[in-house]
């Protein structure tokens, strides 16, 4: 979005709200947030009331920006903000808005892209890429597979420039083989490094190449150079969280994820659509 734009829509709170409910309508026209129903009743509170599962809303009930306390016009504030990646203490100061609330807001949208991948699954094909990465505080000893206590995320990137992340309890064949059937077609060629946890690709209909990064990083094609730079991608953003939670771990690297597979789109607008959507969960 043009910087223009966006201060044209956030000038005043009127301006705000009455973009966030055009946004809110489908070629015009609204419906209900819950069944998508277009044949509303209106009642004379100036509410609506969806005549097939009787849902009683206004413009932005049902969303997930419903579920915050700021205005309109803070609300695309901080959506901006986060798109720019700024932390949410700076969100806070910048905005005046208590930092409880920004971090209520920030988590939400995390949550709502978080559900968003989990609504549109994508099954990767053609060259494909694996690997493991451990994320979490330092620690002395082992690293690697040999580490303790750390979070172990596994990364499955197609050659075509798409990720896909996922929080694994270990890097046994099982754990690994079970993410790569639910998310790579059959038949793909899969690039790995040595680990023997790989081994088993070969028997679920992959054709599986390996490279052994004790001798070399690169032999022709079989490379996993790609979700290595993913790691680095994401870890250089996750480290100024200066530590994360476990339980909440999923939902910083689902965004790592959506942002890498959105670097070339207008962030903005897919931001303000995910918090216009129904809040499912």
């Amino acid at each position: 979005m043009e910087l223009t734009n966006y201060e044209t829509i956030v000038k005043n709170e009127d301006s705000a709200f009455r973009y966030l409910s055009k946004k809110c309508r489908k070629n015009g026209h609204r419906f209900c947030p819950k069944c998508t129903n277009r044949k509303l009743w209106k009642l004379g509170s100036g509410k609506r009331r969806c005549s097939r599962c009787r849902y009683t809303f206004d413009e932005l009930s049902g969303r997930w920006l419903n579920q915050s306390r700021l205005s309109c016009q803070n609300w695309l504030r901080v959506l901006k903000l986060f798109e720019l990646e700024v932390s949410t203490n700076k969100i806070a100061s910048q905005l005046a808005v208590p930092y409880n609330t920004v971090h209520r807001a920030v988590m939400l949208v995390r949550h709502a892209i978080l559900c968003s991948a989990a609504d549109a699954p994508v099954l990767l094909g053609g060259e494909i890429e694996l690997d493991e990465s451990y994320f979490g505080g330092k620690r002395k000893g082992l690293r690697g597979r040999g580490s303790r206590n750390k979070t172990i995320v596994f990364g499955i990137l197609g050659r075509r420039g798409r990720v896909s992340v996922s929080v694994v309890k270990d890097a046994s064949a099982e754990s690994l083989m079970n993410e790569t059937v639910k998310k790579v077609r059959r038949g793909s060629i899969v690039y790995t490094d040595k680990w023997r946890g790989y081994d088993s690709l070969m028997f679920c209909g992959y054709k599986h190449l390996n490279i052994d990064h004790t001798h070399k990083f690169k032999q022709g094609k079989v490379y996993i150079n790609g979700i290595e730079g993913f790691w680095s991608f994401a870890k250089e953003r996750l480290i100024k969280h200066h530590g994360i939670s476990p339980r909440k771990f999923l939902q910083y690297i689902k965004e790592m994820e959506w942002r890498y597979n959105n670097r070339n789109k207008e962030l903005y607008s897919l931001l303000v659509n995910y918090m216009l959507g129904a809040r499912n969960t």
